[in-house]
């Protein structure tokens, strides 16, 4: 049987582990699961960057037979005991090995994702770490790997690593800085979203591949660090300008379900206002990656990362709101009124449903709705602009189902 450097690595994480560790960090079990099924993907990523050279897999070998010498994987659960000997910051140590200063805004991506505090997203990193490189340092020894052995080896995994990563964590690739050399790094680069200022700028980016539709841990936890959102309610939006024969109110039928099916809760800005927002809302997850020091991820980086509006919707084949999103792009505002430092870009979104140029067209005077709501709402300066980019990041072909073409229906919000 092949060896699967994922896998081995998953395995290493037994159910008693992430009790211990949900009690330890005062978090759920759920949250502990979902944070690590970002974070063992993204450090195993990380793995990948740092051995497209020579030099780094040398590195990277280094670091990978230390961890394995060092028994810590047999000893995981010492990042929970009161007397860990070191662990932990041995931990922390390697995670900084391999993601240098990316590794807080990695922790930042996992923590909106997975709904966890931005410290536990952050002990969960530094357990991920050297037990990737644990795992990939007894498999190294076992078999006499070299620096030439371990990026052969790594190549290997490639698809495997990146097709798990969760579709909400697709830019992990992106800002860790994985070049396209396969369609599993195109096609995890950037989900639903415009990488940059202009959609055209960036091929890997431009024309996505068939992602491995399975992989869809962002749509059965509800939490995204909002790249791509969850099924149903979350992608509430935008519908495709195609009529059919019998068409289906998107507006109506989702946001209802929305109201009936996710939680409230109160998000506190920091001026003291108080919205009332779907848990896991854009609401929700905007102001918890405000609250980080997420500049560090880079301009480039951030230009990657879109919220998804998860309570916004027009009226079908236009681009006027409802009269029940202004609540939503009233919460935006008041975000950015307790924010006056940050600016946002505005994106707006089709499904692959008839024509093109259309589709781009209505993507766009949806953008640009938004951006008059929240110009109207006295945030206007702070909007830096809104484009559509039709169907151009759409995921799932025109005749998947309805329930997966809507998730390729929204407006979204990306930090400048």
């Amino acid at each position: 049987m092949s060896f699967n450097l994922l896998d081995s690595v998953k395995g290493l994480f037994t159910d008693n582990l992430i009790s211990t560790a949900a009690a330890s960090l005062g978090e759920s079990e759920t949250g502990i699961r979902q944070a690590l099924n970002g974070a063992i993907p993204s450090v195993l990523t990380g793995l990948l960057g740092k051995a497209e050279s020579h030099e780094g897999a040398a590195g990277i070998l280094d670091l990978a037979k230390q961890a394995a010498g060092s028994g810590i994987i047999s000893n995981l659960g010492g990042f929970f005991a009161n007397d860990s000997g070191g662990i932990i910051s041995r931990g922390a140590e390697m995670l900084k090995g391999l993601l240098g200063d990316k590794a807080g805004g990695m922790a930042t991506l996992i923590a909106n994702f997975a709904g966890v505090k931005h410290a536990s997203a952050s002990s969960i990193l530094s357990m991920a770490a050297p037990a990737a490189l644990g795992a990939l340092g007894t498999y190294a020894s076992e078999h006499n790997l070299n620096a030439g052995g371990v990026m052969n080896l790594l190549s290997s995994q490639k698809s495997s690593i990146l097709s798990a990563l969760p579709t909400s964590l697709s830019t992990v690739a992106s800002v860790l800085g994985i070049g396209s050399g396969n369609g599993a790094v195109t096609a995890t680069a950037s989900h639903g979203h415009a990488p940059d200022e202009s959609a055209g700028t960036d091929n890997s980016m431009k024309f996505l591949l068939p992602l491995l539709l399975g992989i869809l841990a962002v749509a059965a936890a509800i939490y995204l660090f909002k790249g791509c959102g969850t099924p149903k309610a979350e992608k509430v939006t935008v519908d495709s300008v195609a009529v059919k024969a019998e068409p289906v109110n998107q507006e109506t039928a989702t946001t209802a379900e929305t109201a009936s099916t996710k939680e409230m809760t109160k998000v506190k800005l920091p001026n003291d206002t108080i919205l009332d927002a779907f848990k896991g809302g854009i609401e929700d997850k905007l102001v918890a990656f405000l609250g980080t020091d997420y500049k560090k991820l880079g301009e480039d980086s951030l230009r990657k990362v879109w919220f998804d509006f998860d309570n916004l919707n027009f009226k079908t084949g236009s681009a006027e709101l409802t009269a029940e999103s202004q609540q939503q792009v009233d919460n935006i505002a008041a975000i950015l009124k307790a924010f006056p430092g940050v600016k946002l870009k505005i994106g707006g979104y089709t499904d692959k449903v008839g024509d093109e140029a259309t589709n781009k067209k209505l993507s766009d005077a949806r953008a640009k709705s938004v951006q008059a709501a929240l110009a109207k709402a006295g945030v206007g300066a702070q909007i830096t602009g809104a484009e559509g980019y039709g169907s151009a990041f759409a995921v799932y072909p025109a005749d998947a189902p309805e329930t997966d073409r809507v998730k390729d229906r929204h407006v979204s919000v990306s930090v400048r």
